[in-house]
């Protein structure tokens, strides 16, 4: 081959398939693949966003083992011509065996997209993880170049998935050491006389996060703080778990708590963008027979009251007036009853409620549509996700499944289906846990998208999850608002979408197939032309465009 020739064909390649810097490195599993990182190499996301105007990028995962596998294109300047189907041909199909034509058969496996950018909904907040006391110090376990190349694969904008949010716990949660909170000693300490500054573990974690905004070349991170548990005595049964509630008499000291926490976090450069009124308050209400971590029991009334005479003035009274305040912070099947009654008790909380928080654990059991109820009640309240992860569950698999696909295309289609109904973000669980789903000092163990080796601590492996989760949080960014996509055919059941335009102006579709076989999808846009998107088997794909 002549080096004319050679050069001619490499431009070609470069010009039709680009793939990642580096390429995963695949293991494969009895459940599937997972992607394998090391002190030495760990694969990154790199994708440009196309700039001329018609040309478009495709980025597609598949349970085969494609992660992030990119193509480039342009659209056809004419739009593609419609299926015609010759019914005449067919009079009668029922009982009857006949040859099918060509254009049947494209009309029996052909989906049409179409996209309408005048119709908009929801501005996007962002996509994150939680920075929990396990994940403290699982990172502290691992070699620091290891450490610092997944901080690149989360929050960096170019090797990584973009990542822009993080939730952190105020004391402790189910995913750390131990239990604990801020001033235990002394008790009934109503003036919070020993939390004067930060636990050590608390300082560890913002050396952590500022690491990581250096190393991944990101300057602000919309940090979310959130209490499972006050300290002990300030609750009815002085217990961390259990059937429980806050003390009357401690709903001010509660709202200082807060208040202390975000001046001693501010005092260490680490100002937070939300707080959420409490970690899953029905946890202490109706959730203690079989959740046995930190809680803090809430029925709406009470923590109304809470909220419009307490933290929602001590707030307002401060310099963390502009904090975005989020209720809620639990199922799905909490909304909007939750709200209705919070307000029809305690209207004043509502005032000073920033954003509704959902998680996403029984939503296979519960419709979005009550999502759709809670905005059309409260449109000006922004709603997040705030926390997912499987194996959580009595029925399913306790911990990790190295390579699952299947666990991905929940989370596929969990964010889908929450961003179609008015959710405006989606923050992970745990962003790291080892091969047992910990640690955790209840043995809560669940997956996450990326997993330590908790032997050699030195190679850590990516799930099929976090490239779900990529295909999102890489080709939506903050401030894109979704628009109207649709998808129509007889095979269009299998697929689902969703659209964003982008601050940019480019537009992302994203495509899950759930099918066992390819899917075809025929777009066309208005003012760019057509183009034929093929789908893998079991695959998700995103189309960003210019």
């Amino acid at each position: 081959m002549s080096k004319l020739l050679f050069l001619l064909l490499w431009f070609f390649v470069l010009n039709t398939v680009q793939c990642v810097l580096k390429p995963c490195q695949l293991r494969k599993y009895p459940d599937g693949y997972v992607c394998v990182c090391n002190e030495t190499y760990c694969d990154t996301m790199d994708v440009e966003k196309p700039e001329r105007f018609g040309d478009f990028i495709l980025v597609s995962s598949t349970k085969s083992g494609k992660r992030f596998d990119v193509s480039k294109g342009r659209f056809q300047p004419k739009p593609l011509e419609p299926n015609v189907i010759r019914v005449k041909r067919f009079p009668d199909l029922i009982g009857i065996k006949r040859n099918v034509t060509q254009d049947m058969k494209s009309w029996l496996t052909s989906i049409t997209l179409t996209v309408d950018q005048d119709k908009q909904y929801q501005k996007i907040i962002g996509f994150g993880g939680a920075f929990t006391g396990s994940v403290s110090h699982l990172f502290d376990l691992m070699p620091e170049s290891l450490r610092h190349a997944l901080y690149r694969n989360y929050y960096s904008p170019d090797e990584g998935i973009a990542y822009s949010m993080m939730r952190i716990p105020i004391g402790g949660c189910d995913f750390d050491l131990r239990p604990w909170a801020y001033n235990e000693q002394p008790i009934d300490d109503q003036k919070l006389s020993n939390f004067t500054k930060l636990d050590a573990r608390d300082l560890r974690r913002n050396e952590q996060i500022n690491d990581l905004k250096k190393v991944a070349q990101i300057d602000d991170i919309k940090l979310i703080g959130t209490a499972w548990s006050s300290p002990k005595w300030m609750k009815t049964n002085n217990q961390w778990s259990g059937r429980n509630a806050l003390k009357p008499e401690y709903y001010q000291t509660w709202a200082d708590y807060h208040l202390r926490f975000l001046s001693l976090m501010a005092a260490e450069n680490m100002t937070l963008w939300g707080l959420s009124t409490g970690n899953e308050p029905l946890n202490g209400e109706i959730g203690w027979f079989f959740i046995h971590f930190m809680s803090l029991g809430w029925l709406p009334e009470n923590q109304g009251k809470w909220i419009g005479e307490n933290l929602g003035p001590n707030l307002n009274n401060s310099e963390f007036r502009d904090i975005k305040l989020f209720a809620g912070d639990d199922q799905r099947y909490t909304f909007p009853w939750w709200f209705d009654r919070l307000n029809r008790l305690s209207p004043k909380a509502m005032d000073y409620v920033s954003g509704l928080a959902v998680h996403w654990y029984w939503d296979r059991l519960i419709s979005p549509f009550m999502l759709d109820q809670t905005y059309n009640k409260y449109p000006d309240k922004m709603m997040l996700n705030t926390e997912s992860c499987i194996g959580d569950k009595p029925f399913e698999v306790h911990g990790p499944v190295l390579g699952s696909w299947s666990r991905a295309e929940r989370y596929a289609l969990g964010i889908i289906q929450d961003l179609q109904h008015h959710v405006a973000g989606w923050i992970d669980w745990n962003l790291i846990l080892n091969e047992s789903g910990g640690p955790t000092y209840i043995n809560n163990t669940v997956d996450a998208a990326v997993i330590l080796n908790s032997t050699t601590k030195n190679e850590i492996y990516k799930q099929p999850i976090f490239y779900v989760l990529g295909h999102f949080s890489k080709f939506i960014p903050t401030g894109s608002v979704r628009i109207e996509a649709n998808l129509n055919g007889f095979r269009a059941s299998n697929v689902k979408t969703v659209a964003f335009l982008c601050p940019d102006n480019t537009i992302t579709i994203i495509l899950y197939n759930r099918s066992d076989k390819f899917r075809i999808i025929d777009f066309t846009d208005d003012l760019r032309g057509s183009y034929e998107i093929r789908l893998d088997p079991r695959s998700i794909a995103s189309l960003t465009y210019a």
